[in-house]
């Protein structure tokens, strides 16, 4: 499982010192919320000794509901899984068909439509697509951390 380290960056005159990470580790800096940064250190890897002007604040993080959304919100890698999970839905579906599913779909639970024959099946598959986008985007954030 996938962990979130935090830790504060510290800058001199000369370097910006960052978290250290294996070369083959597959780390992710997530963002800086607060003069904090989040990385998400996949299961296994093991962080070498870092520098003393950060050594002091790094830390596991223990992700709150909270934090969470704020890292999702402010992490360009967030947004990019988001981006491309709507890609994946426009691929099969126009935003026209989805607006069109959406009315019958509402209008077939609140009653105040019918719907016609194949149309069932047509929201299904829709549906079925939306959430196997959702469960892709789902697993990508999961790779995170998230």
């Amino acid at each position: 499982m996938t962990i979130i380290v935090s830790y504060k960056k510290h800058t001199d005159t000369y370097t910006t010192y960052t978290l250290t990470t294996p070369d083959d580790a597959n780390c992710t800096e997530l963002c800086t919320l607060d003069g904090i940064t989040y990385v998400a250190v996949p299961d296994g890897v093991t962080l070498p000794e870092q520098s003393q002007e950060i050594a002091d604040s790094v830390q596991t993080v223990t992700l709150t509901p909270e934090l969470r959304e704020a890292i999702k919100a402010a992490s360009p890698h967030c947004r990019l899984i988001a981006q491309r999970v709507q890609e994946r839905i426009s691929a099969s579906y126009t935003p026209e068909d989805e607006m069109y599913l959406a009315r019958i779909a509402v209008g077939q639970l609140r009653g105040t439509c019918s719907l016609e024959q194949g149309e069932a099946d047509l929201i299904d598959a829709y549906q079925n697509h939306v959430e196997s986008c959702r469960a892709w985007g789902r697993a990508q954030r999961g790779a995170l951390g998230l």
